[in-house]
C-alpha cells in the first residue's frame, strides 16, 4: 500500500489543485456520456424504435429477429439484451487491455467518440428501417460500455482524500444534471416541432442525434485535464509487440486471481441481479408509459426531465445517508424502495398523476443506488486491476442491463402485457437484497488491504 501512495500516480496525489482539476474533468465525463442513457435508452429509443419495427411487421406484428420472428414490441428489449452480451464478450478484455498497457485514456476516448459517432447516426433511422437502428444502438451502447470501464476505473485514483461515496456521488450527480439539461433542450424542441415547420418524427430523430452531439462535445473536458498517466502502473505494462496475447494471459490469471476475493464476487453476482432490475425500469419506462398507459411523448419528456433532477438530489441524499450509516444500509434502503415500486407500477400504475409519482419516487432511490455500488464495488477490487474489474461491472452499470430487459420482453412476447412484463422484474430486486444480506463489507475491504500488503 505504502507504494501506492507514493508513486506519482498515486491513490493520494500530493498535488492537490492538480488532483482537484482531474476530478472535476472526471465528472464531465458523466455530465457527457448521461445524455445517451437518459435521452437514447431511456425516452426516446424504446417507443420511437417499437413504432419502426411496428411499421415493418408483418400481418401478425412480427418482425425478423435473426432467425426468428418475435413481437415488434420485444424487439427494442431484445436488442438491449444482444447489446449487452456483445458486451460480456468484449469489456473483460478491454478492461485487462486498459489495466496492462498505456492505452487508458486512449481506450477511453476513443470508444466514447464512436458511442457519440453512432448515437449521432440516429438521426437516419426512420420509415420501416428498424433494422438499421437496432446496429447502430448495439454498436454505441457497446462502445458506451467500454468508455464506462475505464471511467469509472479511475474513481480510485482521482478520489484522493476524500470518500470514494462523496465522489461517487458527485459524478452521478453532474451526469443528471448534464443529461437533464440536454433534456429541457429536447423538450423545447419537441414541443415546438409544429411552429419550426418540422414532424414529431423528425424531431425525436433529432433529439436522438443531439445525444451524440452532446455526449462528443462535453468528452473534451476530461480528455483535456485527465493526466494520462493516472492509474498506469508503468512497471506492468506491457510492449506493444505482445499486447493482444498477454492481455488474453493476463485476464485468465485475474479471472483466478479473483478466487482470493469472495466477498467481491458475491457483490457482483448481487449487483448485477439488482441493477439489471433498476437499468430495465429506467431503459423501458417509457416504452411502458406509452405503450401500457398511452402517454404522450411530451407527457414522457416531461417525466423523465423530473426524474433527472430529483435523481441529482437523490444520489446526495443517499451519499449522505451512507455517511451517517453506512454504505451497505443505505444500499439496503434503496431496494427496499426499489420492490415498492414495481408493485406500484403493477397495480396502481394507470394514469399521467400516477407516471408523476413514480417518476418522483424512482428519482429519489435511482442515483443512491448506482452511487453507493459505484463506491462499495471500488473499494473491494485489487489495486491495478481496476478496469479489469469494472469491466464485468459495467456489464450491468448504467443505461443497461442484459437478463432483465430479456426477461421483460419473452413475457411480453407471450402475454402482450407490458404490465405483467414489468412484473417480472420483481424477482430480480429480491435476488439482489438476499445476497446483500449475506454480503459481508468490512471482509472484502480486508481482503483487499492484506493483499495489497503481501
Amino acid at each position: 500500500m505504502y507504494l501506492f501512495m507514493n508513486n506519482s500516480n498515486n491513490l493520494y496525489d500530493t498535488n492537490k489543485n492538480a488532483l482537484k482539476k482531474e476530478r472535476v474533468g472526471w465528472y464531465f465525463y458523466d455530465f457527457a456520456n448521461s445524455a445517451f442513457p437518459t435521452i437514447v435508452v431511456t425516452l426516446f429509443l424504446g417507443p420511437y424504435l417499437t413504432e419502426i419495427a411496428a411499421n415493418a411487421a408483418n400481418i401478425d406484428g412480427t418482425v425478423k429477429f435473426f432467425f426468428w420472428n418475435i413481437s415488434s414490441g420485444s424487439y427494442f428489449p431484445f436488442i438491449i439484451s444482444l447489446s449487452i452480451i456483445l458486451q460480456l464478450l468484449f469489456l473483460p478484455f478491454v478492461g485487462t487491455l486498459a489495466d496492462t498497457s498505456k492505452y487508458k485514456k486512449h481506450i477511453l476516448f476513443i470508444s466514447a467518440y464512436i458511442g457519440a459517432i453512432s448515437t449521432a447516426c440516429l438521426f437516419f433511422v426512420s420509415g420501416t428501417n428498424y433494422m438499421l437502428g437496432g446496429c447502430l444502438f448495439i454498436i454505441a451502447n457497446l462502445n458506451f460500455g467500454v468508455s464506462c470501464v475505464v471511467y469509472n476505473s479511475y474513481l480510485s485514483y482521482i478520489s484522493g482524500t476524500k470518500s470514494k461515496e462523496t465522489v461517487s456521488s458527485m459524478g452521478w450527480a453532474y451526469g443528471y444534471i448534464g443529461g437533464g439539461i440536454l433534456l429541457i433542450i429536447n423538450l423545447f424542441l419537441y414541443l415546438n416541432a409544429n411552429k419550426y415547420g418540422i414532424s414529431n418524427e423528425y424531431a425525436v430523430r433529432i433529439c436522438l442525434a443531439s445525444a451524440g452531439i452532446w455526449w462528443g462535445i462535453f468528452s473534451l473536458i476530461p480528455l483535456f485535464t485527465i493526466n494520462k498517466k493516472r492509474g498506469i502502473n508503468v512497471d506492468n505494462t506491457i510492449k506493444n509487440k505482445k499486447l493482444v496475447s498477454k492481455t488474453i494471459i493476463s485476464f485468465v490469471d485475474t479471472v483466478k486471481d479473483c478466487t482470493k476475493y469472495p466477498q467481491t464476487i458475491l457483490f457482483l453476482i448481487c449487483y448485477t441481479f439488482y441493477n439489471d432490475g433498476v437499468q430495465a425500469v429506467i431503459a423501458l419506462s417509457a416504452q411502458f408509459g406509452n405503450k401500457e398507459i398511452g402517454l404522450s411523448m411530451d407527457v414522457l419528456i416531461i417525466v423523465i426531465l423530473l426524474i433527472q433532477f430529483v435523481a441529482f438530489i437523490g444520489s446526495l441524499l443517499f451519499g449522505y445517508i451512507a455517511k451517517k450509516t453506512n454504505s451497505i444500509i443505505s444500499l439496503r434502503i434503496s431496494i427496499i424502495i426499489w420492490l415498492f415500486v414495481i408493485i406500484y407500477a403493477f397495480l396502481f400504475l394507470y394514469s399521467e398523476l400516477d407516471f408523476y409519482i413514480m417518476g418522483i419516487i424512482v428519482g429519489l432511490v435511482l442515483g443512491g443506488t448506482q452511487a453507493i455500488s459505484r463506491s462499495i464495488f471500488s473499494q473491494i477490487i485489487p489495486y491495478g486491476k481496476e478496469a479489469e474489474y469494472f469491466s464485468v461491472y459495467e456489464i450491468s452499470e448504467k443505461g443497461t442491463s442484459w437478463l432483465a430487459p430479456f426477461v421483460f420482453g419473452i413475457v411480453y412476447n407471450f402475454t402482450l402485457s407490458y404490465r405483467y412484463a414489468i412484473l417480472s422484474l420483481l424477482v430480480f430486486f429480491i435476488i439482489g437484497f438476499v445476497l446483500l444480506t449475506k454480503f459481508n463489507f468490512v471482509k472484502g475491504k480486508n481482503a483487499i488491504m492484506n493483499s495489497n500488503i503481501n
